[in-house]
């Protein structure tokens, strides 16, 4: 798998959105509970685990399981006082844990990297026992939903998302997974709808920082989307403009899915 939001800042960045999400809410709502052997799946620098371990408590155990050294290093710092939590390193798709391990098993965030989503997918409910559930939160059109949207920034738009599908990454992942985990076998799949941000008005300065975060980690994979650099950063530039202006709404949704395995 390539990560091709990698970056000196990508820790700091994915520190920030996790104390933007509201992970702690979900989890309970698709049925995390004291006492479960619960699995973060690409955990990144641990903020979830942490929320995870909180829930589980000293009676359960949490596993982060990551590719990055740099954010399971991060991870575990954040994680030290907690004797419930480990992590590991790993691919999601080849895990190498052991079958039936978990009772709740957690990806965010992952899946739309991945070409090949349905390995993922297949190794998250290989880990988890008969009769456990499988948690996917992911992204729906992320970036996509703003209003008023100039038709230049909306052609700028449609050519940020062929040059992030060119790379296996799908902006629209979210909605996918329903059919996917019917697919898959599992059983009373559920979907809830959250919001990631809702921002009626100027965007906050640590919001427009993320993006230009983002802008910067993805222009190699991009770029060619646009013809030019020059015509990449004309876009980049107008979106955070657009992100300023105090009369246009931004708001992105994540699609939570939930399922049991047989």
């Amino acid at each position: 798998m390539t990560y091709i939001m990698e970056s000196a800042d990508e820790t700091l960045r994915l520190l920030r959105q996790e104390q933007a999400d509201d992970a702690r809410q979900l989890l309970l709502a698709t049925g995390l509970r004291e006492g479960a052997r619960a699995l973060d799946a690409g955990c990144g620098p641990g903020g979830i685990s942490q929320t995870m371990a909180g829930i589980v408590g000293e009676q359960g155990h949490v596993t982060g399981l990551d590719l990055s050294d740099v954010r399971l290093s991060e991870a575990a710092r954040r994680c030290a006082h907690l004797p419930q939590v480990d992590f590991v390193k790993g691919d999601i798709r080849h895990s190498g844990l052991p079958d039936a391990a978990f009772d709740y098993t957690w990806s965010q965030y992952v899946l739309e990297y991945l070409a090949d989503r349905d390995a993922g997918l297949a190794e998250l409910i290989r880990v988890t026992r008969p009769g456990g559930r499988v948690v996917v939160s992911e992204i729906d059109g992320q970036g996509l939903y703003n209003w008023p949207l100039p038709e230049r920034l909306a052609e700028g738009a449609r050519c940020f998302q062929r040059g992030l599908e060119s790379q296996g990454f799908d902006l629209f992942v979210g909605r996918k997974l329903f059919h996917s985990f019917r697919k898959a076998g599992l059983r009373d799949v559920r979907v809830h709808l959250a919001p990631q941000y809702i921002i009626a008005g100027a965007a906050s300065e640590r919001f427009i920082s993320d993006w230009e975060t983002r802008f910067q980690a993805l222009a190699p994979a991009v770029t060619p989307a646009f013809g030019s650099e020059s015509a990449y950063q004309e876009f980049c530039q107008g979106y955070l403009h657009m992100l300023t202006d105090p009369d246009t709404l931004k708001y992105s949704v994540l699609l939570v899915t939930e399922g049991v395995r047989a």
